[in-house]
């Protein structure tokens, strides 16, 4: 088996590792949102949060993820201490988490769910710099096992979350789940940390200067290419971020689903993204990015319009499994696709900037659908995300590709 990831990838496995870590630091991350997403239709319940109240609270999830943009990129590549700042993320996150047990309205969640929502973009642009700088010419494949570790707490979140729920409540799952995350951090402290003094003291001396700094964030912003991808990657993750938090409102209060079968059905589409996310990563290295993006996309409009038009509880699970096949495909490609017209320097900026438009443009969906959910019905939203993804369907037809990553990408 092992033999046969290192034909594959080309990577032997030995060096395969730091990848491998921080792949599971960003599961953590996913496991505290994926854990507040199942808990989130029990809690609006009990504390009598309106769909809109909800829609509220995710934005400021989003609100919080835009706002800790304008320091981590800058962090990651002036400072350095990438581990460290993703440490820092999972640590702060699992808290934010665990002081919803405390929770007695909407106003106390708005504190808790902001800081989560900091953490989780505090952790992007050093975790997506160190492997693209460590993997640069298998950046689709190192960036795939990122993704990778994001399914995994995606899919095995909901699972725990639902079983914990139904055992001691929301009010005792939420400090239970944020365990395994602090665990995470240690152990990522403990592995990655020696590693990564020992190499910012060999490369001491080729730190960037603030000077250089700013002229290649100027570049950045200033880059067609790279707006053009920031933008496309704001309608998928409107998208992709409307699904988690709508679709276990609508299993739950449409379907009637209990808290495990809402976690086993939301799991169903993670082990999608579970399997497809390393595939997409080595086809597109191989073949280019822009046509596993594509095809990720085309795959997602079309199975959300037909989602609606299905009432058994088990072709919806199926048509959920599907769905995250072609959503999450596209994830690790488009993140790859960034860097691959991005100076190495000027990585976690980059990952900064795709991520902050990214969070903008999560700002509205999630009280605009509770809105719509409140006038007309779950069902409008899945209409309003199928046309975000479509609006993604056709940006990205007049991207050119960029077939092989580079370390020396123009900027112009």
């Amino acid at each position: 088996m092992g033999a046969a990831i290192e034909r594959l990838t080309g990577i032997p496995l030995r060096d395969q590792w730091p990848a491998w870590m921080i792949g599971l630091g960003h599961g953590g991350t996913h496991w505290v949102l994926a854990t507040y997403l199942i808990m989130a239709p029990f809690f609006t319940k009990d504390l009598g949060i309106t769909y809109t109240e909800a829609g509220l609270l995710f934005a400021t999830f989003h609100l919080a993820s835009f706002l800790a943009n304008f320091g981590s990129g800058a962090a990651a590549d002036i400072v350095g201490r990438r581990v460290f700042l993703q440490v820092i993320a999972l640590v702060f996150g699992a808290a934010a988490l665990a002081l919803i047990y405390f929770a007695d309205g909407f106003w106390f969640l708005i504190p808790a769910v902001g800081l989560i929502g900091a953490t989780n973009n505090l952790w992007h642009p050093p975790a997506i710099s160190y492997l693209s700088s460590a993997f640069p010419q298998k950046r689709g494949y190192a960036l795939s096992l990122h993704a990778l570790g994001a399914s995994v707490g995606d899919a095995i979140a909901p699972l725990a979350a639902g079983f914990l729920i139904a055992w001691i409540g929301w009010r005792g799952t939420a400090p239970a789940a944020a365990i395994p995350v602090f665990v995470i951090a240690l152990l990522m402290l403990m592995a990655l940390g020696p590693r990564e003094k020992a190499e910012n003291d060999a490369a001491a001396v080729k730190k960037m200067s603030k000077k250089d700094y700013i002229g290649g964030l100027k570049m950045l912003v200033t880059n067609r290419l790279i707006a053009a991808l920031c933008v496309t990657a704001g309608f998928r993750t409107m998208t992709m971020m409307g699904l988690l938090m709508f679709l276990p409102f609508y299993l739950a209060d449409e379907m009637a689903m209990g808290a495990q079968a809402v976690g086993l059905t939301m799991m169903a589409m993670q082990i999608g993204g579970l399997i497809v996310t390393p595939i997409a990563g080595i086809w597109s290295d191989r073949s280019g990015r822009k046509r596993v993006v594509l095809a990720g996309f085309t795959g997602t409009t079309v199975i959300l319009a037909l989602l609606t038009l299905i009432d058994s509880p088990l072709l919806l699970v199926a048509g959920v499994a599907f769905l995250g096949f072609s959503l999450y495909a596209a994830r690790p490609v488009m993140h790859s696709w960034m860097l691959d017209v991005t100076p190495p320097a000027m990585g976690g900026s980059a990952t900064s900037l795709m991520f902050g438009t990214q969070s903008l443009f999560n700002i509205t969906i999630p009280p605009l659908g509770g809105w719509m959910a409140d006038q007309w019905g779950l069902t409008s939203v899945f209409y309003l995300l199928g046309g975000t993804i479509l609006v993604a369907n056709i940006l990205v037809l007049f991207i050119p590709d960029s077939k092989q990553p580079t370390e020396t990408a123009s900027t112009t």
